[in-house]
């Protein structure tokens, strides 16, 4: 860890490295920030909240833009993630309909492993919700996340010490 603090230059910037991660998120982020590299935990929050929205765009528009390059190179895969698209949105169009971005902010918000930004937002490509729709629901269970994880740090490390 001080190797990569040493050569990224600072714990704020590792935080918010971290946060954007698809595998650390905000979730673990935050409390290595608070516990191993003591940040405040209102830093680390925020710092957190803007790593790990910072890839929602990307996702959402870089899967467009991947499917669009394969679909155009190759019939075969087109097929396939046409039929991957279409079995997906029948089997869930209803309930998505009926719950969709509430279900997207509550999934994002939900601080569990696999809930968070990254999910949320290859599950919105996936539903054909565009990014207009899409981000303010999972940008906002990124912060109900951010704030979860955050309460639930400084209450176990008031605990533990």
């Amino acid at each position: 860890m001080e190797f990569l603090q040493e050569l990224i230059g600072s714990k704020e910037l590792l935080t918010l490295i971290y946060s954007a991660i698809p595998i650390t998120e905000l979730r673990a982020t935050i409390p290595l920030a608070i516990t191993v590299w003591h940040v405040p935990p209102l830093t680390a929050l925020i710092l957190a909240i803007i790593g790990n929205s910072i890839p929602i765009v990307f996702i959402i528009l870089g899967l467009n833009k991947l499917v669009e390059l394969v679909e155009k190179h190759s019939s075969f895969f087109k097929k396939i993630l046409e039929s991957i698209f279409k079995r997906t949105r029948r089997k869930t169009w209803q309930k998505l309909e009926k719950y969709g971005l509430i279900a997207l902010f509550m999934f994002v918000a939900i601080p569990l492993p696999g809930t968070g930004a990254w999910t949320g937002s290859i599950a919105a490509w996936l539903f054909g919700f565009p990014l207009k729709k899409a981000f303010w629901p999972i940008f906002s269970g990124v912060i109900a996340a951010g704030i979860i994880v955050t309460i639930l740090t400084v209450g176990a490390t008031a605990i533990i010490t």
